[in-house]
């Protein structure tokens, strides 16, 4: 039977009634909730630890009504949510094929002005769905190679596409790795440090897709696998839709570091809404020479 769980907040204050210096929260009482939708329940990741993370860092800031869709391979059949109900959907699946009425469903959502989140092993699922991949841009595994599009990578100051034969999808060790951002301006990377530490984790690298209309907004030296500068976080347009996409997440312990907290809020309220309320961090926060954790409880919610 698929699950679906509610997970609410407390209602918006209405009035504005502080100086804006006085806490990051001001400017954003007024906000309407962004209703979202996380699908999980088939992963060869541990999506039954990581999922409640990411509903608890997303819950923290106040912003967001999330739904919980939890599909087992016997829900497959009974799969059938109405996307149309949502700002975003967040992805952590990585299972069996959705019903080809669903997935037609999503593709309408998405072509309509629908959003969606991509998070780490998500972007391993529906290596035959045409459409997906054309979502998330680059995916891994499953039989990925050449077929499926061009490997993407930042090389001497630019984006290269290589067309090159080979596997996609590969990872090193896990390790701290360095993210360094390639697009300040863009509204979910504005603000942060231009380079920050994410905690250890493993680092997706040779992933490959077709990769249209993509935007990558930041990247991270795959040392111990391709060695080559590997996208991190990259942002797609799908018809009237948005994507963001990020490699980061791999496991419930990872998720509690800043840069995907960080990033997966701004990347998630970017997604659903186009712009990004949420401000940014510093460098004493979300620091270059070491690993920052964060308890979700010190997230500062926009209430």
């Amino acid at each position: 039977m698929i699950k679906i769980s509610f997970f609410l907040t407390a209602v918006l204050v209405a009035q504005l009634i502080l100086a804006p210096s006085t806490s990051r929260a001001d400017d954003h009482k007024s906000l309407s909730k962004i209703k979202l939708l996380l699908i999980d329940g088939q992963n060869n990741h541990d999506w039954k630890r990581c999922s409640p993370v990411m509903i608890d860092t997303l819950n923290a800031t106040g912003r967001f009504s999330i739904d919980r869709a939890t599909v087992a391979k016997e829900d497959i059949a009974n799969f059938r949510p109405d996307f149309s109900k949502y700002d975003v959907v967040l992805s952590n699946y990585n299972g069996e094929p959705w019903l080809q009425e669903t997935q037609d469903s999503f593709v309408k959502y998405m072509k309509k002005g629908g959003n969606l989140v991509v998070v780490h092993a998500a972007d391993n699922s529906f290596p035959k769905w045409k459409e997906f991949n054309e979502m998330i841009g680059l995916g891994g595994w499953k039989g990925r190679n050449e077929k499926d599009g061009p490997y993407v990578y930042w090389k001497d100051g630019k984006i290269v596409r290589d067309e090159s034969k080979g596997r996609g999808g590969s990872h090193g060790r896990p390790w701290e790795y360095k993210v360094v951002v390639r697009e300040k301006n863009h509204p979910i990377t504005r603000g942060l440090p231009t380079e920050f530490l994410m905690v250890k984790e493993e680092l997706y690298d040779r992933l490959r897709g077709p990769a249209k209309n993509m935007t990558v907004l930041a990247t991270a030296l795959a040392e111990g696998g391709s060695e080559r500068h590997e996208p991190v976080l990259m942002t797609i347009s799908y018809g009237k839709g948005r994507v963001f996409h990020t490699v980061m997440g791999h496991s419930h312990t990872s998720m509690g570091g800043v840069a995907f907290q960080e990033t997966l809020i701004r990347g998630t309220e970017w997604a659903a809404t186009g712009e990004v309320t949420f401000p940014p961090v510093n460098n004493k926060v979300l620091p270059v020479n070491r690993a920052a954790y964060r308890k979700v409880e010190d997230i500062k919610s926009l209430n």
